[in-house]
């Protein structure tokens, strides 16, 4: 549980880093969402989320971990993927679709492979985003 502690730590300073908002109001929103019962999906990934003010859209935070964590996933299997979803507070069905976009790619094997075996950040990125934003970049 320790590692995971330091995780939703890493994971709330980079979205705040990246998106703006603030370490500790994430910190706390995803340990809250933690508390109601692990994110741990399975198959060595995770999806921590929370809902956060000072964003106008869901953001994501992706880590591909060296060394696989504990996280009380569903299977007790140690996660080295995990995709972290900031969502603002008033926008629960975008938080919810996009739950499930991120839970449809973690469920499938072929999808964890490639995210594994992707070899530079901009491999990743192509696997990640969402088709708009692909064709848009």
């Amino acid at each position: 549980m320790r590692r995971q502690k330091g995780l939703i730590s890493l994971l709330a300073e980079l979205a705040a880093a990246q998106y703006g908002i603030s370490a500790s109001a994430a910190h706390e929103a995803l340990e809250e969402r933690e508390r109601l019962g692990p994110t741990g999906f399975g198959g060595g990934t995770a999806i921590p989320h929370c809902k956060v003010e000072g964003l106008s859209a869901p953001v994501g935070v992706f880590l591909r971990l060296a060394k696989p964590v504990d996280y009380d996933a569903v299977d007790d299997e140690p996660v080295d993927l995990v995709f972290a979803l900031f969502s603002p507070p008033q926008d629960g069905a975008a938080h919810l679709k996009a739950l499930a976009e991120v839970s449809r790619m973690f469920r499938d094997e072929n999808s964890r492979s490639q995210l594994r075996g992707a070899n530079d950040s901009a491999a990743l990125y192509a696997l990640l985003a969402p088709v708009e934003e692909r064709d848009a970049a």
